[in-house]
């Protein structure tokens, strides 16, 4: 079950951040999420905004991710290619899983088409895990982007036909 993620889950979602940034530096990614990305108050303000959700089973969560509506500065330019469409668009961040339970991307990927049918999403060039998942759901890449502290990005983008 996916659902809104409430404060009482922090400690659960801290631990599932964690896995993942465990997962990435034991497969080829050791800076994407490095020094405890996502900090706690990052995922407060989520919660607070309504941007969080939880994938909830067999009584724990066991993956999270972001879904925020509206223009994401860090889309504003791309570096080595151009977005497909200037329309209204959703973008997923912070997509991870506690590899407890299988499945997590493409349950968060349902749920955020079922809710928007033009979504980005951005990982590191490191992250092959994660981009041969968005590549083979039907995401484009579309180049380059910087997230705040300058670090490049590949940005993808998917529109429903």
């Amino acid at each position: 079950m996916i659902r809104p993620a409430e404060m009482q889950d922090l400690p659960a979602l801290l631990s599932v951040y964690g896995a993942a940034r465990q997962f990435m530096q034991q497969n080829g990614n050791p800076t994407q999420w490095a020094g405890g990305y996502p900090p706690d108050s990052l995922l407060k303000e989520d919660i607070l905004a309504g941007h969080l959700y939880v994938l909830e089973e067999a009584g724990g969560v066991h993956g999270a991710f972001a879904l925020i509506f509206g223009d994401d500065p860090t889309y504003a330019a791309v570096e080595n290619g151009a977005w497909l469409s200037d329309e209204p668009y959703a973008a997923i961040h912070r997509v991870a899983g506690d590899g407890a339970v299988k499945g997590v991307f493409s349950r968060c990927l349902a749920f955020c088409k079922s809710r928007c049918g033009h979504l980005r999403i951005d990982t590191h060039a490191d992250n092959k895990v994660m981009r041969h998942l968005i590549e083979k759901s039907g995401f484009v890449c579309c180049g380059v982007i910087r997230v705040a502290d300058g670090s490049p990005r590949v940005a993808y983008e998917f529109i429903s036909r």
